[in-house]
């Protein structure tokens, strides 16, 4: 283990007519996204909120006026502060801001992201490495989830030990390839939703406008997803992600099936939440365990999110749900279920209970994460002006 330091890095200050916020832009898995000290940032939420979308270019659908990649991908925030709780090293805030959107969602969670806060901790100092490999446990406050993570920390020439990007591991969807950053998943059974399957059923039959009856999936094993047989919604499973994408006669089914889910997962109105997430899947094409699409919820995914992997390759182990129904056979105590999506695939081993095979107790797995930039993020000071003016200093 690491020994965890509360360092403070810089704070905010002026820069010009705008204020300078000490910032790490990362890549975590398949998205990236400015990381930030959480201590450095405005207490009251709505003032933290409106600095995070300056800083994204939020409200517009290019972003053009901030660092947001003009996808859900890449319109992603890591907060992350030392932890404060027993046991818990770092924790971090997950935000979601859609590129034409003008809210902050900090309900749902990220894996791909997860991937870069012990880098970031690392970086800035509140995570001291002291072998070649450092772990920590981490805290995702957004729902509660703890995972224990491994990032490779060698010696430099001068003794000191820093975090290594470069290394043999790929993941599909990330170009070449980078050191391994590890991930096991403690418990993540009903991270939003209260319950790995939320109506207690491993498949239910909903009545969807326009669609009659649909059978689905709806379980929560770290993501909240829909899980539907692609075919059921008149695809395949195996289109590409802009195929999907200029379908909006297919997009209009998935929403309107999503809405239905979302009330019957006791998540009330979905409208305007990032969650559940919607996962068409069929039988593997490449060799895997099963093919998805998963949607974000109204963008086809590049490839797919880590807990949406997780959870779909739990739903593989399930008896009678509608993913076991067109997946490969699945078996053991310690299955590794590959999830096939647009880019490639995602391996997810499974530790399951012995005496109850249905209960998944961990979910282990690989990402990458890199350092992309350092330095400060620039918001206008009309939105946050945190330096106090000489007649503050001296009333």
């Amino acid at each position: 283990m690491s020994a965890v330091a509360a360092v403070r890095g810089p704070e905010a200050a002026r820069h010009g007519s705008q204020t300078a916020i000490p910032c790490l832009f990362m890549r975590g898995g398949t998205s990236r996204g400015p990381f930030f000290d959480a201590r450095l940032l405005p207490a009251d939420p709505d003032l933290r909120d409106a600095v995070l979308l300056a800083a994204m270019g939020s409200p517009d659908p290019r972003q053009i006026d901030g660092v947001g990649g003009a996808h859900p991908l890449t319109s992603k925030i890591g907060l992350v502060r030392p932890g404060t709780e027993p046991g818990v090293d770092v924790e971090w805030t997950f935000a979601q801001v859609q590129p034409d959107g003008n809210s902050v969602d900090t309900s749902a969670n990220c894996g791909n992201m997860l991937a870069a806060v012990l880098p970031f901790a690392v970086e800035t100092g509140m995570v001291v490495p002291s072998g070649d490999r450092t772990t920590a446990r981490v805290l995702t406050r957004n729902t509660g989830m703890v995972a224990e993570i491994t990032v490779a920390t060698p010696a430099g020439a001068d003794g000191t030990r820093y975090v290594s990007y470069e290394g043999d591991a790929r993941i599909d969807g990330v170009p070449g390839t980078a050191a391994p950053v590890e991930i096991g998943f403690l418990d993540t059974a009903g991270s939003v939703a209260g319950a790995l399957l939320p109506t207690g059923r491993a498949r239910d039959t909903v009545e969807v406008p326009g669609l009659g009856a649909v059978d689905v999936t709806l379980i929560d094993n770290g993501q909240p997803l829909v899980i539907v047989e692609a075919a059921r919604l008149g695809a395949t499973g195996y289109e590409s992600p802009a195929d999907i994408d200029a379908d909006e006669e297919l997009k209009a089914r998935v929403e309107a099936l999503r809405l239905v889910c979302g009330e019957a997962m006791g998540l009330g109105d979905v409208s305007g939440r990032n969650y559940p997430k919607m996962t068409l899947v069929a039988p593997p094409r490449r060799g895997g365990t099963l093919s998805t699409r998963s949607l974000i919820p109204r963008v086809c995914h590049q490839s797919i999110g880590v807990l949406a992997a997780v959870t779909a390759a739990t739903a593989c182990v399930i008896e009678g749900t509608v993913a076991r129904d067109v997946a490969a056979g699945v078996s053991g105590t310690e299955p590794t279920v590959s999830v096939e999506h647009p880019s490639g695939e995602f391996s997810v081993t499974l530790g399951l209970d012995p005496a109850d095979p249905q209960r998944v107790t961990r979910s282990a797995l690989l990402r990458t994460a890199r350092l992309l930039m350092a330095g400060d993020l620039l918001v206008p000071r009309s939105v946050w002006d945190p330096t106090p003016t000489r007649q503050e200093k001296h009333a």
